[in-house]
């Protein structure tokens, strides 16, 4: 049994780790994953003590997105990262997940040159404050050849991340930029950067 119970050890930590390579990158480009379990044999019920990932690109699709954040409830921790994060309209950049129990934290860099790519009349964009788990950015556009400021309130209502324009009966125009069932964010946050600015969010799993 012991014999078993060691080379379990040995064995199985690879084995998850390169199963959990092969789901990723279906949806990326994978660096390293590492997958750590003390016993080892938890990994057969899909529990796991710790799991560190690097990828040079992910994709992220509600589909595959969804799987991975409630496959991730099973383990302790999870340290995740990515040079560039594909999030439909938006790439973000040096994207970073973190998982402590059943709280998340992450954090990306958004540049204007990827804001122009995405929303071609806007000119530029800077964070002007997040109180209270709401962000507010305000930048300016051209459409038809006028060119005005704008001002865009960004915040997490009912776990779910929403953006509307801070006009009266904004919330007329509300679209919602992130909502997954396994997932409820609490806050959200930016601060400035060189060449755009960095956002922040903190939240749980369901």
């Amino acid at each position: 049994m012991l014999l078993v119970l060691a080379l379990a050890q040995l064995v199985l930590p690879g084995i998850a780790a390169s199963r959990l390579r092969d789901r990723l990158s279906r949806s990326g480009t994978v660096l390293s994953v590492k997958v750590s379990a003390f016993p080892a044999i938890e990994l057969l019920w899909q529990r796991a003590d710790s799991v560190v990932i690097r990828m040079a690109r992910y994709r992220s699709g509600a589909g595959p997105l969804g799987n991975t954040l409630a496959q991730a409830a099973s383990a302790g921790s999870i340290d995740a990262s990515a040079d560039e994060l594909d999030a439909g309209l938006l790439t973000l950049r040096d994207a970073t997940l973190t998982k402590r129990g059943n709280q998340l934290t992450g954090s990306a860099r958004v540049t204007e040159a990827d804001l122009r790519a995405s929303v071609p009349f806007l000119d530029s964009v800077q964070p002007v404050a997040s109180p209270h788990g709401v962000l507010k950015l305000r930048g300016t556009a051209t459409v038809f050849g006028v060119t005005a400021g704008v001002t865009a309130i960004i915040a997490a209502q009912d776990g779910q991340v929403i953006v509307q324009p801070d006009v009266p009966f904004g919330g007329l125009a509300t679209v919602t930029v992130f909502a997954n069932p396994h997932v409820s964010v609490q806050e959200v946050g930016a601060s400035a950067a060189p060449d755009g600015f960095s956002l922040q969010a903190r939240g749980a799993l369901q």
